[in-house]
């Protein structure tokens, strides 16, 4: 592996993490959490969600976060942002990036947005035109790229196909999704390989969910590949409303770890990566996933 290779690490916990918590986590918590976050040399981080408050009600706090949070410089803040609607609160928030989302499969995409990927994207059309107007920045989402909890096992052209579309539309960065957890080293160097000569590798990220404990060697495997910009979610917090059984994102702590003693650099303290997961799981019903969380609950920090 090359030495000193630098990877980015998109942070999603405050928003695909805290989507599926039961507990209501407080406004406050959520500011400390984002600004601990920033604290730890992460410099993307996805603060929230501007989906309806009934879909998602552990997020109907997102103008009152993203007002509150701290700006260091050098840090960019998003959000998801579903519709017109959505952009049009967005719009006060002084964010550097909106995401939009779809999925690889009409299924999941009409049971999460009420809306086939056709669909999905003729809505998305109009918000990522005012995102680039306002010159700010557009992510794209594909979701259950390599499987869907109601139709199985996804051919690599269907995601290929809609991240085609999401370029198309004008998103400088998509990142694809492995909601359930299905993944594997082999299906992620497969799919890549089938990508790689119809979409531009360098502009894709990687969104693994750990649901079957593959997700940190999926990292791996596609870094082993050329891609550098990950999600993850610090100790391990997450999963998704929408995929039964689908457990939270890949650790970025976990990630941080592997990353570090592999060669690369992603310009994160580990500590204080670590300090930010202590500040939201004081406020959850259950312990955080996240292997090296856990283990410096009892062990001092390892770095």
């Amino acid at each position: 592996m090359s030495s000193n290779k630098p990877v980015q690490i998109v942070e999603v916990g405050p928003r695909d993490g805290l989507q599926h918590e039961r507990v209501w986590v407080s406004t406050e918590t959520k500011v400390a959490y984002v600004n601990a976050l920033a604290r730890s040399g992460l410099r993307r981080i996805e603060v929230t969600s501007f989906v309806h408050p009934g879909a998602v009600p552990q997020l109907v706090d997102a103008e009152k976060v993203l007002a509150r949070i701290d700006r260091p410089e050098g840090v960019r803040f998003s959000a998801l942002v579903p519709n017109m609607h959505g952009f049009e609160r967005a719009q006060s928030c002084n964010l550097d990036e909106i995401a939009v989302f779809t999925g690889a499969t009409d299924s999941f995409v009409r049971r999460n947005i009420n809306m086939s990927i056709d669909e999905s994207i003729a809505a998305f059309k109009p918000v990522v035109d005012a995102g680039l107007a306002a010159g700010i920045g557009v992510r794209g989402y594909v979701s259950t790229v390599f499987g869907c909890p109601y139709d199985g096992v996804v051919k690599p052209q269907a995601g290929i196909d809609v991240a085609l579309r999401l370029f198309d539309l004008g998103c400088s960065e998509v990142s694809i999704g492995d909601t359930i957890g299905v993944a594997t080293p082999g299906s992620v160097r497969t799919w890549l390989e089938v990508a790689g000569k119809q979409l531009p590798l360098e502009h894709l990220a990687l969104h693994f969910h750990d649901t079957r404990g593959t997700a940190l060697a999926n990292v791996m495997a596609a870094a082993e590949v050329g891609i550098t910009v990950f999600d993850a979610s610090a100790g391990g917090l997450g999963g998704c409303p929408f995929a039964p059984g689908a457990s939270g994102n890949v650790a970025t702590d976990d990630l941080v770890y592997s990353l570090h003693g592999t060669g690369y650099e992603t310009g994160i303290h580990l500590g204080k990566l670590v300090a930010a997961s202590r500040i939201i799981a004081s406020e959850l019903d259950h312990l955080l996933p996240g292997r090296y969380f856990q283990a410096e609950r009892v062990n001092a920090p390892f770095e």
